[in-house]
């Protein structure tokens, strides 16, 4: 496992022309402490395949390495090419993969192939089709990652929602308040909140504070563990459904939670059912969104959908 001191990452940055950048969210990990919580956390086998995002210079990548049988690495940043070509002959598990997960993943589990025409959606930066790398369709695999913060969402929703093969686990570097949102209680419940937890059981690893990296950053982080729950198939046809009902729930904070659902059931002339509903599950008529559980709104979407089962199911989920 290697250690990088803020001396050592300068010199790496110098000898390879890179200066850390705010748009690739490249902070350098300087701490073992959180490098060995992420691996714990993670339950990694020899026999497992991990998939990292941004492993920058390996701090990460190389106790992954040890501990998996093998590693699929996506870096945007091609200045540091010529480190991995050296890195990768000491790790010869590891697979450094040049280019945009977002896009490249999607493109991956397409089945398409390097030679193939891929749609827009599925070029990586340089305007180019993304190359196939070492994993089958439906391999079973983990991500572990000390991601960039600002792709947080997008991330979580590619591994929770937009991909049919989903992860065993996640285990994330986050924002410290991402971290705290995603991992809400009832009473400070959000629309991230209830997809991540609708999806999986989220729990925070350890708190990491910003001078365990360099540069150092404008904000604290968190190590999270998301582990995914198994859905049945009627769960995932009910997935968009429920979603459009929980963006609606919360259109507006403030207000309580009958008001901002009136126009899923008709206006004014839906009232009555609702209060209804309200009653047979014991809720306050003053209860807000943020006041229910994931397990609150399965159950009211359950009840409204018995009394509006013709509603469209159009709204993406996360």
């Amino acid at each position: 496992m290697h250690f990088f001191t803020p001396k050592a990452i300068q010199n790496l940055c110098q000898q390879y022309g890179l200066k850390p950048s705010r748009d690739y969210g490249q902070n350098y990990l300087l701490s073992l402490e959180p490098i060995e919580a992420m691996l714990k956390a993670a339950e990694i086998k020899k026999t497992d395949t991990i998939v990292e995002i941004g492993p920058g210079f390996g701090a990460l990548t190389c106790g992954l390495a040890d501990e998996a049988g093998k590693v699929i690495a996506f870096e945007i940043e091609k200045k540091i090419e010529k480190y991995w070509q050296e890195k990768t002959k000491e790790y010869p598990n590891v697979e450094i993969v040049w280019g945009n997960v977002l896009r490249m993943f999607c493109h991956f589990e397409r089945g398409l192939k390097a030679d193939e025409k891929s749609p827009s959606d599925a070029i990586d930066d340089n305007g180019d089709p993304p190359h196939s790398f070492g994993m089958t369709v439906g391999e079973p695999y983990k991500v572990v990652a000390n991601i960039p913060y600002q792709i947080t969402s997008p991330l979580i929703k590619l591994f929770l929602e937009d991909i049919k093969n989903k992860p065993e686990l996640m285990v994330l570097m986050v924002q410290k308040e991402v971290a705290e949102r995603i991992c809400a209680k009832p009473g400070d419940m959000s629309v991230l909140a209830i997809a991540v937890q609708y999806f999986a059981t989220p729990e925070i690893i350890i708190h990491v504070p910003r001078h365990f990296f360099y540069p150092i950053p404008e904000v604290d982080s968190a190590v999270i563990k998301i582990t995914l729950k198994k859905f049945d198939k009627n769960q995932e046809e009910n997935t968009k459904q429920f979603f459009k009902l929980v963006k609606t729930g919360f259109s507006s904070r403030r207000k309580i939670l009958v008001k901002n659902l009136l126009p899923l059931v008709g206006g004014g002339s839906g009232l009555k059912k609702l209060q209804e509903i309200w009653e047979k599950l014991g809720y306050s008529r003053t209860i807000r969104a943020q006041e229910l559980s994931v397990t609150d709104w399965i159950k009211l979407a359950q009840e409204l959908a018995q009394s509006y089962p013709h509603t469209k199911k159009d709204e993406d989920v996360v």
